[in-house]
């Protein structure tokens, strides 16, 4: 690990004026990818921003027919919230299925949806839920939020300060496993919203998607058997040591099936 000037402000303005004054700064969540990518030498910051102190990124609010989770919640603060069970019980459900229970204790929403992981989890509840990351600039929309493997909307410097979901007790998630890091292979949520339903799919593509095929059939016929006539194609999908490309392709029907029939 490389030399490196620590910080811990105790406000978001302070977090993004050293971030604005430092050669070349990262912000600190939980820490679970850039913490190793630093031991490692893959990642060099001049400057390592501690978000730990800032309180307003650490609170659970139900508010205005919404529920905002400030980005340093973890994930054991999601899995366990009366709150978030009460305004989305999926959410709470999807949160204690991350990593174990040392990864929970420390990882954080926020940087896990930064971050876009491939096969993370939250990436499906937003895009899924049809939420939207609130920053120190702006609010975006899930649908334009994640572009590809570990890409955002994020500008240089853009904080997340909050994921705002809608309220919502018709959804589920379904999520294969990896059995070692219990990532997804696929993971599938389903939701009933204002706008119809949709289907967002992690694990199995380079970036978090929403599988417009299968919603087009749940919107007319909200059931297991339509979506026995889904059929996603595998030419896009993740192929690794851990599953080829038509298993995981297979694998996004069953999850989806599998969320369906427990809503």
């Amino acid at each position: 690990m490389y030399d490196f000037n620590y910080h811990k402000p105790d406000t978001v303005a302070d977090a993004v004026a050293l971030f604005n004054a430092a050669e070349d700064a990262m912000y600190l969540a939980g820490g679970h990818t850039l913490i190793p990518a630093m031991k490692q030498r893959l990642r060099a910051p001049t400057d390592l921003i501690d978000l730990s102190a800032i309180q307003s990124l650490g609170e659970i609010q139900a508010k205005d027919g919404s529920l905002l989770i400030g980005s340093t919640v973890t994930h054991s603060q999601v899995a366990e919230s009366e709150v978030v069970s009460a305004e989305a019980p999926v959410l709470a459900a999807l949160a204690s299925g991350i990593g174990d229970r040392q990864v929970r204790n420390r990882g954080t929403i926020g940087g896990s949806v930064a971050n876009s992981d491939p096969a993370a989890d939250y990436p499906a509840a937003v895009l899924g839920l049809g939420a939207s990351i609130v920053t120190d600039r702006r609010e975006i929309a899930a649908d334009d939020f994640f572009q590809d493997m570990f890409e955002t909307a994020l500008a240089d410097g853009e904080l997340i300060t909050a994921i705002r979901f809608p309220t919502t007790a018709s959804a589920a998630y379904a999520k294969f496993p990896n059995p070692a890091s219990r990532y997804a292979t696929v993971g599938v949520l389903v939701a009933k919203t204002a706008g119809g339903v949709r289907v967002a799919i992690t694990g199995a593509a380079a970036s978090v998607f929403r599988a417009t095929e299968m919603e087009q059939v749940l919107n007319d016929n909200f059931s297991v058997e339509a979506l026995a006539e889904v059929r996603l194609a595998s030419d896009d999908m993740n192929a690794d040591i851990h599953a080829g490309a038509e298993y995981r392709a297979h694998l996004c029907g069953v999850m989806a099936a599998r969320a369906v029939a427990s809503i």
